[in-house]
């Protein structure tokens, strides 16, 4: 009798947690961007509008300036753990690009209003000349806009960068499917359902532990503002452009290249093709570390964020 009573508060038990799971995994996201950090950090957003888009950034610190450009489906946030350290040794920009973050959600986003949206922050600010740190999508917009505007990139960090995956084939199966019209009904939904943010999240982390309510909370509700959906759709059906290589082939600035040995959206190999085009491209690869090094392993990041941006 002890231990049927014992076996079915166990399963009551577990019935509880899988229903709370279940419950944080579907219930929608927030209908803000998460900013409690930022005042905690002292830094205030401002809105500037480039071209058809409304921006979202930050700017902080004091020394050459720095620019900041975040992956797919991120925002400003995934610099949170390395942007107080830059801010003590440079100005520092933060953006969130057109489609992404608190910026506006245009239904017609295409990849080349990306390094636009940059290049006008910075032209809007005075940054007549810039180091460049992007990430994951990031990286691909940031490797362009050395390409095309030399004389406006002093250094170039690119974050585990993509650019040779732009095809829709080449892409992560988590964007094939968003991007396919399977994903449709994204669309129509008041905020992406907890557990595809969830599910994109352990993609991208080695560490499972990483993925907790709070970062999963910060990366949902930008998501669920409206039309994000729906801009993250036209920006993955758009045409990427002109051959990327070709691109990257044309970056004169010094460059380093930092990348997750662990990470499984953009395979470490993919670093290689940068040191390949990428003319004295050094590269970094960063043990422990999935496609989020400077969420995963932020002082590894910090530090050679700090060494190769003193340089020169």
């Amino acid at each position: 009798m002890l231990t049927s009573a014992v076996m079915t508060r166990g399963r009551a038990v577990s019935a509880i947690v899988a229903a709370a799971l279940l419950v944080a995994l579907f219930w929608p996201g927030r209908a803000e961007p998460v900013d409690a950090w930022l005042p905690a950090a002292g830094l205030v957003p401002v809105r500037a509008r480039v071209g058809g888009d409304e921006i979202r950034y930050v700017r902080t610190g004091s020394g050459p300036p720095v620019v900041l450009v975040h992956g797919i489906a991120s925002s400003i946030y995934t610099w949170r753990d390395v942007l107080p350290e830059l801010a003590g040794r440079h100005e520092v920009v933060a953006l969130d690009l057109p489609g992404f973050g608190g910026s506006s959600q245009p239904p017609d986003l295409s990849f080349e209003r990306l390094p636009a949206a940059v290049l006008g922050i910075a032209d809007q600010l005075g940054l007549q000349r810039f180091a460049l740190v992007g990430h994951s999508l990031g990286g691909a917009v940031s490797t362009l806009v050395a390409a095309r505007r030399p004389e406006r990139v002093r250094r170039l960090v690119l974050i585990d960068a993509a650019g040779y995956n732009q095809a829709p084939g080449q892409r992560p199966w988590l964007l094939r499917l968003i991007a396919s019209p399977a994903g449709a009904p994204l669309e129509a939904l008041p905020a992406p359902p907890r557990w595809l943010v969830w599910l994109g999240l352990r993609q991208v982390f080695e560490d499972d532990s990483r993925v907790d309510a709070a970062r999963i909370d910060a990366y949902a509700a930008p998501a669920a503002r409206p039309g994000a959906a729906a801009a993250l759709r036209a920006l993955l059906g758009s045409d990427p452009g002109a051959d990327f290589a070709t691109a990257a082939r044309s970056v004169q600035a010094p460059t380093l290249v930092i990348w997750g040995e662990a990470d499984r959206w953009t395979p470490v190999e993919h670093a290689e093709l940068f040191r390949r085009d990428v003319a004295g491209a050094r590269v970094e690869i960063i043990r422990g570390s999935g496609h989020m090094p400077q969420e995963e392993r932020p002082e590894d990041v910090k530090r050679l964020l700090r060494e190769f941006l003193s340089e020169g």
